[in-house]
């Protein structure tokens, strides 16, 4: 990590910590290492995406000094686009939901963004909820010329999730190990392939798992569903999500990994929400499966104070 003084807060993203979990995995399992991206400025892997984003439509001429910026989210990606765009200084509109956690909401007021806050049916997550959401931003586009970043096609976010994939490796070979397997939850799906892509292009071995919750199996039964885990599950097969990006498909049980969340910050001192509970729960199963001597990485994608206003961490 550089010393020296930044020009802008952009620049401290990344460079995020690898640890050992010490305590909740068995003795007779491989080793689970976890990506800590709550060190990031808004507390989520997000910023690398919503950065490489605005900065690649930049780069093309699609957004020019000034324009609106606009996008549907489920709170992290908002979070990270109006902190980007409060740098940058582009006017954003995020459509979004009382479904997400509501201190992903203040978040993006704080940094300026104007929201558009659709309901939900009970607070739960469905395909349904998406599809008025991106209708709503169809609508904005058409009012202010806003430029959509689109963040399930846009193929600019590639680029922040494999940097994070050469951080993984260059930590992994520090520390002495090799990655046997990468394991994540699905939302955009652009973690797990710009990951992929970096692990490939190192000509590394490692097995890619895609992890969603079992009350959404989209990959793994073809179907969504209602679930309360943010950020994945979004009842379609996303674009970003080729054949080649990932081996197998797995669905984690909802409520062995929200459980999960208090005894993982509690033994290990990893304060996260529950997209990084499904990811952790995902990677314990598979140390289980490949045993000691191996080593399967994962990220913890946010930080607990996201969850505080839920029940997430009431015993």
């Amino acid at each position: 990590m550089s010393s020296a003084i930044s020009s802008s807060v952009t620049q401290t993203i990344g460079d995020t910590p690898l640890v050992r979990l010490a305590h909740l995995v068995p003795e007779e399992a491989a080793q689970v290492l976890v990506k800590l991206e709550g060190g990031n400025p808004t507390g989520s892997y997000k910023d690398r995406m919503a950065l490489a984003m605005i900065e690649g439509a930049e780069r093309s001429g699609a957004l020019r000094p000034g324009r609106r910026v606009v996008e549907f989210t489920g709170g992290s990606t908002g979070s990270s686009l109006a902190f980007v765009c409060a740098v940058k200084g582009y006017p954003l509109s995020i459509v979004t939901s009382d479904a997400f956690a509501p201190e992903k909401l203040h978040t993006m007021r704080a940094f300026g963004a104007d929201l558009t806050v659709l309901p939900s049916q009970g607070g739960q997550i469905t395909p349904a909820l998406f599809d008025r959401m991106r209708e709503e931003v169809g609508r904005i586009v058409e009012r202010h010329d806003a430029f959509w970043t689109d963040q399930f096609h846009n193929t600019d976010a590639l680029r922040g999730y494999e940097r994070m994939g050469r951080e993984i490796l260059d930590q992994a070979a520090a520390g002495g190990a090799r990655v046997d397997a990468f394991c994540a939850g699905v939302g955009t799906a652009g973690m797990l392939t710009g990951v992929a892509t970096a692990l490939r292009s190192a000509d590394h071995p490692a097995r890619v798992i895609a992890l969603e919750p079992a009350t959404s199996p989209i990959l793994t039964r073809g179907h969504g569903g209602p679930h309360r885990v943010e950020g994945i599950g979004t009842g379609m097969i996303p674009p970003l999500l080729t054949s080649d990006a990932y081996d197998e498909a797995r669905a984690v049980d909802e409520e062995r990994a929200r459980a999960l969340a208090l005894p993982l910050a509690r033994r290990e001192g990893v304060f996260a929400g529950t997209s990084t509970a499904v990811n952790v729960s995902g990677a314990i199963e598979l140390a289980r499966e490949l045993g000691p001597g191996h080593s399967v990485v994962t990220v913890a994608v946010d930080t607990g104070l996201r969850y505080l206003s839920g029940d997430l961490f009431h015993e």
